[in-house]
Parts: C-alpha cells; structure tokens; sequence
C-alpha cells in the first residue's frame, strides 16, 4: 500500500524563491530513489506562508530507506551554494535553510482515482 509523506515548510516571504530555486536545482535527486511514485512542490496562494512539499512512495519502508540514506546525506553534506565544483570549498559551510520550520505529515493511500487517458 503506497504512503504519502507531506512535509509542510514554513517559509517566510523573503526566502520563496530561494526555496524554489533549491527545489528546482535539485529535479532528479529522489525520483531515481527504489520506491518512489510521485511529487510534487505546493506554493501557497493565500493565507499561509507553508509550502507543502508531497512525495508518495511504494511503502513505508521504501521511504525510510530514501530518508535514512540520500536525503540525509543530501542535507548534511555537499558545498557552500554557488561554491559546487571550485577550487578549495571542500567542507565550505551550507547555506542557510530557506524553510524557518518543517513538520512531516504521514498518510496511507486507500483510495485513489486518476484522471481518464485523454483520447488523441
């Protein structure tokens, strides 16, 4: 049974486009995780500064394996933004998080339904 894992990210006005930025530079980074089915980034439109960030996975275990392994990983390590690939920056400091909170929300799919294959 699939389950949805809905990380809500409070993000203050000044920071959404970087938040989207490091979204959109990091496309491919959990798609190739063994489990994983769909996602999806949520910008508010009104009346809240949270951004929902909606991933589905083949199952619960599927999911902690990508949480304890690559996404860790990805969160510890890697260069200062805008340090990637030059001279000397190895252990460079990460960037500030653009997110001031975060809230993991967990749920299993029990029903479903897709929209029809449109006819061509």
């Amino acid at each position: 049974m699939s389950v949805v894992k809905i990380n809500v990210l409070t993000v203050p006005a000044e920071q959404r486009e970087t938040l989207e930025k490091r979204f959109a530079a990091r496309a491919g980074a959990v798609e190739n995780s063994d489990g994983f089915e769909h996602f999806e980034l949520l910008r508010p439109v009104e009346g809240t500064d949270q951004y929902l960030v909606y991933t589905r996975w083949r199952d619960e275990e599927a999911f902690k394996a990508w949480f304890d392994g690559p996404m860790k990983a990805a969160h510890q390590s890697g260069p200062k933004e805008g340090t990637e690939g030059k001279e000397g920056t190895e252990g460079a400091e990460r960037p500030k998080p653009a997110a001031s909170g975060s809230t993991l929300w967990s749920f299993e799919v029990i029903q479903q339904t897709e929209a029809p294959a449109a006819k061509g």
